[in-house]
């Protein structure tokens, strides 16, 4: 099966643009594929992500997975389990890896809540 060359068709309309002009087409068009993909990454998060995101702060694979777990259980998923952590640490006065060893434990977790659910994002 041959195929057939139609690429002259199909570039006419780039023919008279400058290199430039090109280029700006260029990035235009990777944006424009790119954008759903950010957006969906922003919107959207598993357990496997957030705990890879634990895993990078430092928690242990087994810490990781108890916080994602408390993360799923209290409807928190959305807000990311490393922020969830973060913003507990600040809130406590403490440092993340203390904060994020409290809620391992099953402890804090009201403090979260309330965190997220009085406004703050």
């Amino acid at each position: 099966m041959k195929r057939t060359d139609d690429f002259q068709q199909r570039s006419v309309h780039l023919k008279d643009m400058t290199d430039e002009q090109l280029e700006q087409r260029f990035w235009q068009l990777a944006e424009e594929i790119v954008t759903p993909m950010v957006s969906l990454a922003k919107k959207h998060t598993t357990p496997s992500i957030e705990r890879s995101v634990l895993l990078r702060m430092g928690f242990s694979s087994i810490e990781a997975r108890a916080i994602v777990e408390g993360v799923l259980d209290r409807g928190l998923m959305g807000k990311g389990a490393g922020n969830v952590v973060y913003r507990l640490a600040e809130k406590k006065g403490m440092t993340v890896r203390e904060a994020g060893l409290q809620l391992a434990e099953g402890n804090l977790w009201d403090e979260a809540l309330e965190t997220f659910q009085g406004g703050a994002k």
